[in-house]
């Protein structure tokens, strides 16, 4: 999908009739919705297996050679296959990777890439439209709503960069 030289778009929902028929592009099956949160909610708890990434796979997560998924991760149901993993990444215990989010006022739904070589911390939370660079850090208990480039390693909610490699 191409959001006009952004990695998401924005959906306004009050009193804007154009955008609620711009969401009719992009709504889902209940029946998808259910299968994958199912396929999700069976592989938070299976160890660390190529059974594990194939049913990720399954529900069109694309995932890279090599990625390492802890239990308990949270990916995001409805939009999956908006979600990219690199090559040689670690996502820790208990993050979450979203593709959209809701506010009162509009829907965002965008690509989250993680990029090759990436460390993305436990209890992390990764929101929609992220492109993370590759070789990067993100600490444990991290709040990433923006792009990280290259080689960075970062920390906090919101993030602060902590300095480059």
């Amino acid at each position: 999908m191409k959001y006009k030289g952004r990695n998401f778009i924005d959906i306004f929902y009050i009193d804007n009739k154009k955008s609620l028929k711009k969401f009719e592009k992009y709504k889902k099956s209940i029946f998808r919705v259910f299968f994958n949160f199912l396929i999700i909610s069976l592989c938070k708890y299976l160890p660390y297996s190529s059974l594990k990434k194939s049913l990720y796979r399954l529900i069109g997560i694309k995932i890279g050679k090599n990625v390492g998924i802890c239990s308990e991760i949270r990916f995001d149901y409805t939009y999956s296959e908006l979600i990219e993993i690199g090559d040689n990444s670690i996502i820790g215990s208990c993050a979450k990777i979203f593709a959209h989010e809701s506010t009162r006022k509009k829907i965002k739904i965008g690509k989250t890439i993680i990029g090759k070589n990436v460390l993305v911390g436990g209890s992390s939370f990764i929101a929609a439209g992220v492109r993370i660079g590759d070789n990067s850090t993100i600490s444990h208990c991290s709040f990433v709503n923006k792009s990280i480039k290259p080689r960075t390693i970062v920390e906090g909610n919101p993030i602060k960069e902590l300095k480059r490699r």
